[in-house]
């Protein structure tokens, strides 16, 4: 087990925080946000990072239709995945709740049905047929058919501005997490005092 002391606001005694394993509390804070904390005994802190992580996280799920959460179906070591996808590299660092972009992209991958509902985190599927592309609803006219030549383009135009605010939500959400994750492996931050502080402070209660 790992210690950290933390010097307390008023000056009094030092705060031990019992780390435990701090690769663990890191794999726990990844897996799902606040749970390496809480594993720590560190519930509240645990549950305000659960809450605030998570609730941004699934708010910009739901304002981008449950589509703004997808992985790039090139190889995973190629430079095509992350020019792709660049943000899924990001969202994957909310940890569970991004995972099963991966599966959806697995699936479509081997040419097999999406396993979680046909929209939900299922990466974009390029044009089927030359100058088919996918039709989408127009907004001002619905009498009027627009087509858009992949199927991402349709997701952009249907949602609008909320497709790209529901991608920063998330994004958001995961390299928050990032900073969450360290915390969990490292203990809380630690800014010492000066010397000539600490002495003036000694001076004052004597």
């Amino acid at each position: 087990m790992v210690k950290t002391t933390v010097e307390s606001a008023t000056g009094d005694k030092p705060i031990e925080i019992e780390l435990k394993d701090p690769r663990l509390a890191a794999f726990l804070a990844w897996l799902v946000p606040g749970l390496g904390h809480i594993y720590q005994g560190r519930t509240g802190k645990g549950l305000l990072f659960s809450i605030c992580i998570l609730g941004t996280f699934f708010y910009g799920m739901y304002i981008g239709g449950g589509r703004v959460v997808y992985a790039s179906t090139a190889d995973v070591l190629s430079r095509k995945f992350f020019n792709d996808r660049w943000q899924y590299v990001c969202q994957v660092g909310v940890g569970l709740p991004a995972l099963p972009a991966a599966v959806q992209r697995y699936r479509l991958r081997n040419d097999k049905a999406p396993l979680i509902g046909d929209n939900f985190m299922r990466p974009p599927k390029d044009m089927q047929d030359t100058g088919s592309g996918f039709p989408s609803e127009d907004k001002s006219d619905p009498s009027q058919q627009v087509v858009s030549p992949d199927e991402l383009s349709k997701w952009s135009y249907d949602q609008g501005e909320y497709f790209e605010i529901g991608t920063v939500f998330t994004v958001v959400a995961g390299l928050l997490n990032i900073l969450v994750i360290f915390d969990a492996y490292g203990g809380p931050l630690v800014i010492k005092p000066p010397e000539e502080t600490k002495d003036a402070d000694k001076k004052k209660k004597a």
